[in-house]
């Protein structure tokens, strides 16, 4: 029987689960995904712990002793969190130790900042603080207030995942920022071997609003252009990423110790039913990168994923034809990345809201 994940890890993709929950980490849930489906990380968001306080009795007994010591909801929301990814860091500690890069659990900056600088690199401080594991990853946004704060981030050594990236130009920023991040903190004579990043690029996302306008406008050539538009410009981001790999500024920060800031292929979930349910997996299959999915997709790749090696390299002029031709029918594809990054941080807001909420609804519950 094929071992369609490990055909996947063999190729060079990091796999990591998009989910965390306490049940997850006691139950063994976790543990078991890392010994038997090739998952070397985790990544969290506000939405994730938001169903995962809500669904289980197992945060209970913490947010009672948090509200009885006079805890506010952002302050009980840091103790949760921070709790769940610092035990899921243990249980992924045997990957970070046996990969070079692996192994790591991502926890996200407050979202309200995102267009706050000195706030978020407060918060990122604070939360790296708080886990206190090598193998963690603050997730800061790429808004433009984001990217300074990246670069800060870095600077002091901390370890950073940065989300929310939608379009090839904000994604050179991000790497612009990492770079500067890496060579302030060998200015300041930190281990640049210790510093691990990460830059989330979206994918399924820029499908769900490319093919809206696709199919407004309507033409069969502007119909046939449907579900091709996320994975050109996915692979039209890890040329851009090969760019940077092979500059010589690349090459003095690698001979000081620096490790590379891997692309991490984002929401992987197939939202369209008419597309297959692994298609932002078996077509971003290329090495060095990281694939963080929902468990159904995981489970989707495990069953039938057909891994057919490396299909990003050297397809670039291909993707950039296919961005062309998406843009020749009508869509204002300066318009589509712009969109896409406005409703990012409004949702990423908004998923706050609702951890917020939910985490005010269990404070309430246990003092009834």
């Amino acid at each position: 029987m094929s071992d369609h994940l490990k055909d996947l890890s063999d190729a060079g993709v990091s796999i990591w689960l998009d989910d965390l929950s306490r049940e997850r980490i006691e139950t063994g849930n976790l543990a078991e995904l890392v010994a038997a489906k090739h998952v070397v990380g985790v990544t969290t968001n506000p939405t994730i712990f938001a169903s995962a306080i809500a669904d289980g009795e197992r945060y209970d007994d913490q947010v009672r002793r948090l509200v009885a010591d006079g805890k506010d909801v952002d302050e009980v929301i840091f103790e949760l969190t921070t709790e769940d990814v610092r035990n899921a860091c243990d249980v992924l500690e045997p990957a970070a130790q046996a990969t070079k890069h692996d192994g790591k659990v991502s926890i996200e900056v407050e979202p309200d900042l995102a267009n706050d600088t000195d706030a978020t690199i407060a918060s990122a401080q604070a939360l790296w603080k708080a886990v206190d594991r090598s193998n963690v990853l603050i997730k800061i946004p790429a808004t433009q207030e984001g990217l300074p704060a990246i670069t800060a981030a870095i600077a002091e050594g901390i370890s950073v995942n940065v989300t929310l990236i939608f379009g090839i130009t904000r994604y050179q920023d991000v790497m612009e920022a990492y770079l500067a991040g890496l060579e302030k903190a060998h200015e300041a004579g930190i281990d640049l071997s210790t510093i691990e990043s990460v830059a989330s690029f979206f994918v399924s996302r820029v499908d769900s609003e490319v093919d809206t306008r696709l199919e407004a406008i309507g033409t069969d050539e502007a119909l046939e252009l449907r579900g091709k538009a996320a994975v050109a410009n996915a692979r039209l981001a890890y040329a851009a990423y090969q760019d940077v790999i092979a500059s010589e500024r690349w090459a003095r920060l690698a001979e000081a110790g620096a490790n590379p800031q891997r692309p991490l292929w984002a929401s992987t979930g197939v939202k369209n039913p008419d597309y297959p349910d692994t298609l932002y997996v078996t077509e971003l299959v290329v090495a060095d990168t990281v694939n963080t999915m929902p468990e159904k997709t995981l489970d989707a790749v495990a069953d039938h994923g057909d891994v057919q090696g490396d299909k990003v390299s050297g397809t670039a002029d291909e993707a950039g034809a296919t961005i062309e031709r998406i843009r020749e029918v009508g869509v204002d594809w300066n318009d589509v990345i712009l969109a896409l990054e406005t409703e990012g941080v409004d949702k990423f807001k908004k998923s706050w809201t609702e951890l917020v909420e939910t985490v005010q609804g269990q404070m309430e519950k246990v003092t009834r």
